[in-house]
């Protein structure tokens, strides 16, 4: 049974950081991608971040240069660093693992294993 937990979540202000760690369990990392995604007040869920099965990174447009995905196979978990937060990105964020390996997408259909979700809250 795969099991993912999100950590790092809090309040923070405007410009300021946190981490986010996403904690699998029942399954290894290896070949597998795992995504960040994030669901705001009101609004449909979005794609954040995603280490690829490669272990590249790819990130949404509104993040990328600000957001930093990186993973720990040793750990098994995958972090995401966020810096120069705006308000924009409070929301509850979820990392996601896709139903098979060696497979990467950006499309939330493709992701059969969630965690419970962190809130992160940005102050301005």
């Amino acid at each position: 049974q795969v099991a993912l937990v999100e950590s790092g979540g809090g309040l923070v202000q405007t410009g300021g950081s946190l981490r986010l760690s996403c904690a699998v369990s029942g399954r290894t990392l290896n070949n597998y991608a795992l995504a960040w995604y994030r669901q705001a007040p009101g609004k449909e869920r979005e794609f954040v971040a995603i280490s690829t099965w490669k272990r590249e990174a790819w990130y949404a447009d509104s993040v990328r240069g600000r957001f930093a995905i990186s993973r720990d196979e040793d750990k098994n978990t995958v972090d995401l660093q966020m810096n120069t937060l705006t308000p924009e990105d409070t929301a509850v964020y979820y990392c996601a693992l896709p139903r098979r390996t060696k497979f990467d997408s950006l499309s939330e259909s493709d992701f059969g294993s969630w965690g419970q979700g962190t809130q992160v809250t940005v102050s301005s």
